[in-house]
């Protein structure tokens, strides 16, 4: 495609032009540089752009590129197993308490060369990009170790070599602690030393932790988050999964970017969350997966204006998951979202969750990362499930 060009005949959503609620046919996106130059009715096109070649989608629905915020794509192995195991009862505290759960992804992480960490991922991110997503979060936390956790985010940093693809990393060192070595030792000796390694190899956008009875308590995640603010690096966590630790408190005192998970999140993290303007990351795939039955407070949440994000938590142990369009459904289904909440989760909010300001809305200077669906209602990305109604997607400006 030339370096400007105008999309035509579009359905535009998230979009708030000033005298409707949206555009039922008439809409026109113009690409221009890798940016979006102009976005509205066709009416109200510039003249400067007039010119410039069109190219009609026939009524179809423009989005931006989805984003996923919260993913853990890049490990060894699988865990179908404890799968298995689930189904005949285990607690995911017992499975990891029997040594399986993220000890068995550790193994086989450590175990895989640097080329077959890739191309597994290059299979998870395919999945991704044919759903629209133009923008993913990878975090290290599987390999407990430094030269393995430096591999994982070398492998997420290179999948943009291989795919039109943008990849924010986050540090996880701080996902849990190996066998045979206390929690505090393990942050001295191997957390906290790679989390500095890391930066100084520009091998990490973010840090983050597992706060929670069988990971880290708040204090220690605190030491963490020090430690991340004396590099310059933004935090976010996991707070609040399987009991209130008072993991997003700890949070909105370190201004995070986001507190993912927060099934049993309360009123005190809450209105922190909200004061610090931290977005609350929710993963209905390791609800359902793991059967959960306490459902965020997502009225509360609402109420107190804390914007709301989903992501798939793609993982081996508790959402093996790469449909983002599939989150969105469960985050109708199972936690009430609207269709509108659903979409900009993972589009204006999902960039907010990851600290970016220049993607995830349709907006004149935002990139032209952008979604074409084969549809014009938006209702419709929550409302399918298991079709393909991608008509193309856009990155930085290019048809791919």
């Amino acid at each position: 495609m030339p370096d400007c060009y105008i999309l035509s005949d579009a359905r535009l959503a998230p979009f708030a032009p000033p005298d409707g609620d949206g555009y039922a046919s008439d809409g026109v996106i113009v690409v221009d540089h890798g940016k979006i130059g102009f976005v509205g009715s066709a009416g109200d096109l510039p003249a400067r752009f007039e010119d410039a070649p069109r190219r009609s989608v026939g009524g179809c629905l423009i989005t931006p590129g989805l984003i996923d915020c919260h993913t853990h794509m890049v490990y060894g192995g699988s865990r179908a197993r404890e799968f298995e195991m689930r189904q005949t009862g285990a607690s995911y505290e017992e499975i990891m308490n029997a040594g399986g759960g993220i000890f068995s992804t550790v193994e086989a992480t450590r175990a895989a060369s640097d080329e077959e960490l890739l191309a597994s991922a290059l299979l998870r991110l395919d999945a991704m990009i044919a759903d629209g997503v133009t923008t993913v979060e990878i975090k290290s936390g599987y390999g407990l170790d430094q030269d393995t956790e430096l591999r994982i985010l070398r492998t997420a940093r290179a999948l943009e070599d291989h795919r039109p693809i943008r990849i924010k990393t986050t540090f996880l060192g701080a996902h849990a602690y190996p066998k045979g070595m206390s929690a505090d030792d393990y942050l001295n000796e191997v957390c906290l030393p790679a989390m500095a390694a890391a930066a100084h190899e520009d091998l990490v956008d973010a840090v983050d932790g597992f706060c929670e009875s069988v990971a880290f308590t708040a204090s220690q995640i605190e030491r963490v988050f020090v430690a991340a603010h004396d590099l310059n690096l933004p935090v976010k966590i996991h707070a609040e999964q399987l009991s209130d630790q008072g993991g997003a408190e700890l949070a909105a005192r370190y201004s995070a970017l986001s507190a993912d998970h927060l099934e049993h999140l309360g009123d005190a993290g809450i209105a922190a969350m909200a004061e610090a303007k931290t977005v609350a990351v929710l993963l209905p795939g390791a609800f359902y997966a793991l059967k959960e039955t306490q459902k965020p407070p997502i009225q509360k949440l609402r109420d107190a204006g804390v914007p709301l994000a989903l992501a798939t938590d793609c993982n081996p142990g508790s959402s093996p998951m790469t449909s983002l369009r599939l989150i969105m459904n469960m985050g109708a289904t199972l936690f009430g979202l609207t269709p509108e909440e659903c979409l900009n989760a993972v589009t204006t909010i999902g960039a907010q969750a990851l600290g970016l300001d220049d993607c995830g809305r349709l907006e004149v200077g935002q990139r032209a990362d952008l979604a074409v669906w084969k549809f014009d209602d938006p209702a419709e990305l929550s409302y399918r499930i298991g079709d393909a109604p991608l008509e193309m997607r856009i990155f930085g400006g290019e048809i791919c």
